[in-house]
Order: C-alpha cells, then sequence, then structure tokens
C-alpha cells in the first residue's frame, strides 16, 4: 500500500517537472513556451518544410499571443521566434543556404538590396550543417534577429527589414510553401 503511494507520488513529480510539450511534428516536439530576453512566448503552431516531397525541416511558430494573421505577424515589431530542426541527412550548408535565398527573392515585399549584408550573414549561419540541427531566429525589438544553433547564439542580425523578410518567408504573402504557413499559423 505504502508503495503505490510513493509511486503515484514520483509519477505526480516526474509529470510536474518535465516540460509541456505543444505539439509534435513529424516526431519533434515542440515545448508550449520558450523563453528569450526575459520574454515567455507561446507556441502558435508548426510544420513539416517539404521539397520535392521530401521533408527537409520542421518549424514551428513563437509569439507573445496566438495569432493566425501571417502578414501582421511577419510585419509586426514584437517579440517572436521561429524554431526550425533539420529533418533529413540530404540537407547541406550549401542546399540550405541557396534554398533561403531563393526563398528571400520568392516572397521578398520590399528589395532585397536593401537588406544584402544582412541576408548574407544569415545564410552564413547555415556552414557545417548537420542532420537534426535545430535553429532559432529570435526577433526582439531593438536588438533584431538573434540566430541560435543548438541552444548556441552564433549571430545577431539587426534591423526591422531585415525581420519581416525573414519571418516573409514563412508568413507573409507569398510563402515559400502554403501548408507549412497555415499550420504554422494554428490552421
Amino acid at each position: 500500500m505504502v508503495w503505490r503511494k510513493i509511486a503515484a507520488a514520483i509519477l505526480v513529480m516526474c509529470f510536474l517537472t518535465a516540460p509541456a510539450v505543444a505539439a509534435e511534428v513529424e516526431g519533434i516536439k515542440f515545448p508550449d513556451t520558450v523563453n528569450f530576453g526575459g520574454r515567455a512566448l507561446v507556441f502558435n503552431g508548426g510544420g513539416k518544410r517539404t521539397f520535392y516531397g521530401i521533408g527537409v525541416y520542421v518549424a514551428g511558430l513563437y509569439l507573445e499571443g496566438k495569432s493566425g494573421e501571417g502578414e501582421k505577424i511577419a510585419d509586426a515589431d514584437e517579440p517572436m521566434d521561429i524554431r526550425l530542426q533539420i529533418t533529413s541527412m540530404l540537407v547541406t550548408s550549401t542546399n540550405m543556404a541557396s534554398g533561403f535565398l531563393e526563398a528571400f527573392k520568392k516572397s521578398a515585399t520590399v528589395s532585397n538590396a536593401a537588406i544584402k549584408g544582412q541576408i548574407a550573414t544569415f545564410v552564413s549561419c547555415f556552414k557545417g550543417l548537420h542532420n537534426h540541427d535545430v535553429f532559432n531566429f529570435v526577433y526582439l525589438p531593438g536588438k533584431g534577429v538573434q540566430v541560435i544553433r543548438n541552444d548556441k547564439a552564433i549571430s545577431l542580425i539587426q534591423g526591422l527589414k531585415f525581420k519581416r523578410a525573414l519571418f516573409g518567408i514563412w508568413l507573409g504573402s507569398k510563402p515559400v510553401q502554403k501548408d507549412l504557413k497555415k499550420r504554422m499559423l494554428g490552421k
């Protein structure tokens, strides 16, 4: 009888201390919340990016409050994060960088010439890419987009124009993949 109470207490303790998981996409778990710069951001939605039918990565969107308005999110000067995890051994540094360059061109609402330097800095963050690498693209107003790779900050890219272009890749009027946009918006 006593052992049942002890087992129950251990189960409750494990449940209370385990991080809450908001969703699972292609076997990748996304936490309910993430914290950056003292700001708690909640999971809004997530999905899988495919290229010619091959899964490339999964991505999740974190905001201060849930929203389904992609362009407003991309344009907002508010804290937010896109968490991206590579899910294919076929993804290389080179094809990831070229994929993002194409995505910036496709989704551009402003001239990429104005943010050419920031884009170059961003794509350089994919050097030495490995399957299962996890990236966070954290936007903090007044600071810029902090690129974090496997929990290590690797670059800070300043400028609201760059943030709008980056988040527009997934959430803008010409997203890189329409069903991924819908899923990131929780639809």
